[in-house]
């Protein structure tokens, strides 16, 4: 059996500056140019049965701008008319029905031997009716090729379609050049299924584990513990054995050994009962010892029960819990109990998701072959620098944000860092309301908007014209990097948001704004 290689992502020092002195505001204004739609942006709308994160990840966060990576200036969307804008359009003589709605990731174009084909990258939330303890939706990334049937008819047909399933939407997954492989960053893994009978066969074989009833239930209070058993038809309280020992438990059913282990921590053995209930369960009551300790197990290492949770309990917890939350943004830290200060915590410092991983997956086996494991390099963006070349993606490095290309020929050394925006990775954490993150195809800057209204460039170090000093070291300083805030003049909501060398588009439901960042020409 064929094992994935375990890789790592080699940053290049030359490309790092330690000695970054941070962004220094400018107040230079930035020409911005607003084109008014004549018809809306065709927006997706959740409905009240799509309501989970992974809803919103995926359509929530849906950036509507696209940027044409052949000629940088010329980006496109759809409005509610169902017009494609600013996009000349070659029509593929292809329609079929595809299943529930999805989003396009990637695709790409192929030509081999003068056969023409298209590969593409779809995105679906699906419903999982028996997924009982998560969300009851998972992930489905569909890997669908097109081709023409034969030379002398335009249409086209499916002639390759494939099937990968995870928990999380994906922050980057992107086809290989070739064609031949393809390359995913997520928090949580994807593997792929088998589509057709095969897919619903390895659905219910899932299915079935998920709702094996627990063995037992059990509950607790701080002076005692309940433990629940179904009893199967046909028993009697003769064929009933229960034995209590200080730190130990063994319950015998019609000579069947049911339950035995080590308890969690000491029991009342004289105190301690059973009975059998009208709705033909076993009840065994514990008296702890301990009073007022919080078991989190009921038998050591035993993962047959089910811990069911009191309200009362919940809210007693809740309410020792209370001192620590706030309704307030920057609550008293002088009260007696002082609830949790939000000016001592940074959100830059916080990663929410540190078991990301990047993966690369074999389109003929259907196997992983290379896998990164992230860890705290928190993912950004991605971006399109070579249009022959997959889209790079952007990692937080430490306080810098480091640019990643992928080289899907290069087995060995399949990534390569190629740009660093120093200090960003800490910068980009403090902006509570961004929305979308992007760069310059050349790395000249990056920039991010927030939800409304803001646009904040960041740029890189740059010679000045002036004499500077650092006034800790006293050196003179010879470059520094610039940061600029462009303030959009409308009150609606940003829908999409490209950058180029020279401009940043941003598109909201009514306007499309141009901000020129390159002033040099």
């Amino acid at each position: 059996m064929e094992v994935a290689a375990n890789c790592s992502l080699r940053v290049k020092r030359p490309l790092l500056d330690p000695r970054f002195e941070g962004y220094k505001l400018s107040l230079e204004p930035l020409p911005c140019y607003q084109l008014e739609l004549d018809a809306a942006v065709a927006e997706v709308k959740l409905r009240d049965d799509q309501y989970t994160l992974e809803h919103m990840h995926a359509f929530g966060m849906y950036n509507y701008l696209h940027c044409d990576s052949w000629y940088q200036d010329s980006v496109y969307y759809i409005d509610n008319l169902g017009r494609v804008m600013n996009l000349t359009v070659m029509l593929i003589m292809f329609n079929e029905e595809l299943g529930n709605p999805f989003i396009i990731i990637h695709s790409i174009s192929l030509l081999n031997a003068e056969e023409h084909s298209v590969t593409t990258l779809l995105l679906r939330i699906e419903k999982e009716e028996l997924d009982m303890k998560g969300s009851g939706f998972y992930v489905s990334l569909e890997w669908v090729t097109i081709s023409k049937k034969n030379k002398d008819d335009n249409k086209y047909e499916i002639i390759k379609r494939d099937i990968l399933r995870g928990k999380s939407v994906p922050h980057y997954a992107a086809i290989e050049p070739d064609g031949k492989g393809l390359m995913i960053v997520s928090y949580k893994s994807f593997t792929f299924v088998h589509v057709g009978q095969d897919l619903k066969e390895n659905q219910n074989e899932n299915m079935s584990k998920k709702i094996k009833e627990p063995l037992y239930y059990w509950q607790q209070t701080e002076d005692d513990l309940t433990v629940t058993i179904r009893l199967p038809e046909g028993i009697s309280k003769e064929d009933i054995q229960v034995q209590f020992l200080p730190d130990h438990i063994n319950i015998v059913l019609k000579g069947q050994r049911f339950l035995e282990g080590k308890l969690y921590s000491s029991v009342d053995q004289e105190s301690s009962t059973w009975i059998i209930k009208e709705n033909n369960s076993l009840e065994i009551f514990l008296i702890k010892k301990n009073e007022g300790l919080t078991w989190p197990e009921l038998v050591v290492g035993d993962k047959q029960g089910e811990f069911i949770r009191d309200s009362a309990q919940c809210a007693a917890i809740a309410e020792r819990l209370m001192h620590l939350t706030s309704e307030e943004l920057n609550p008293n830290p002088d009260k007696e109990k002082p609830p949790c200060n939000a000016q001592e915590l940074e959100e830059c410092d916080i990663f929410f998701e540190e078991s990301s991983s990047l993966c690369r997956f074999d389109g003929s086996t259907l196997k992983t072959t290379h896998v990164v494991n992230l860890g705290s390099n928190q993912y950004l963006f991605s971006v399109i620098v070579d249009p022959k070349e997959m889209p790079c993606f952007c990692l937080r490095h430490d306080v810098d944000a480091l640019l990643w290309q992928p080289h899907s020929s290069k087995q060995d050394d399949m990534w390569e860092h190629i740009a660093t925006f120093n200090a960003l990775g800490y910068v980009q954490a403090s902006k509570r309301d961004k929305k979308f993150f992007a760069c310059a195809p050349n790395y000249s800057y990056a920039a991010l908007c927030e939800c409304l209204r803001r646009v904040f460039i960041y740029r890189q170090p740059a010679p000045m014209s002036t004499v500077l000093y650092n006034r800790k070291e006293g050196r003179q300083v010879g470059q520094v990097a610039k940061q600029q805030v462009a303030s959009l003049e409308t009150n609606d909501p940003i829908l999409g948001f490209q950058a180029t060398n020279e401009r940043l588009f941003v598109l909201t439901t009514k306007n499309l704004f141009l901000i020129k960042v390159n002033t040099d020409n």
